[in-house]
């Protein structure tokens, strides 16, 4: 029964909306412009370790739409969740943050950006697909090479 102890661990503990916001600050005039709105996404990804092996990550997209320059709406949503990550070395432990669990947290946060857009009488907005991972990849990339110049940039946090 002892080797139960060193068994991987990787599940998910909860799944929640941790934020939304929406927001019309122009309308109801901005409503009858007939122009193309220019939409505009910033995705976010955070996490955070919230006991021992039990950790929180959260994506985050902020849709601003406009319409000559005036908001028509700009939505805020922040998808997150708990992840049970344990027995597992700390190299794979980033990548799984990093990657596998905002991966499994991001189409929550799809529907839900589209599910708002609509239910505010808007077309939806359909997030489009990420590669976690290729981003992943970069963010380390521009870390490695922060350290490289002698920046004392942490990369990892315990």
């Amino acid at each position: 029964m002892a080797d139960d102890n060193q068994t991987p661990v990787f599940q998910i503990q909860r799944m929640y909306l941790k934020d939304l916001s929406l927001e019309q600050p122009n309308s109801p005039q901005i409503l009858l412009e007939q122009a193309q709105p220019a939409v505009d996404i910033q995705l976010g990804l955070g996490a955070e370790a919230i006991a021992d092996g039990v950790y929180e990550v959260a994506v985050t997209a902020t849709v601003t739409t406009k319409v000559n320059d005036k908001v028509l709406f700009l939505v805020e949503a922040k998808q997150a969740g708990i992840f049970e990550i344990r027995n597992i070395p700390a190299e794979q432990v980033d990548q799984i943050i990093g990657i596998a669990c905002p991966g499994i947290v991001y189409p929550y946060l799809r529907a839900i950006v589209s599910d708002v857009c609509t239910r505010a009488g808007f077309p939806p907005v359909l997030l489009a697909e990420v590669n976690f991972q290729a981003m992943y990849e970069a963010q380390r990339a521009q870390a490695d090479a922060a350290q490289g110049n002698g920046s004392g940039i942490i990369t990892s946090a315990n």
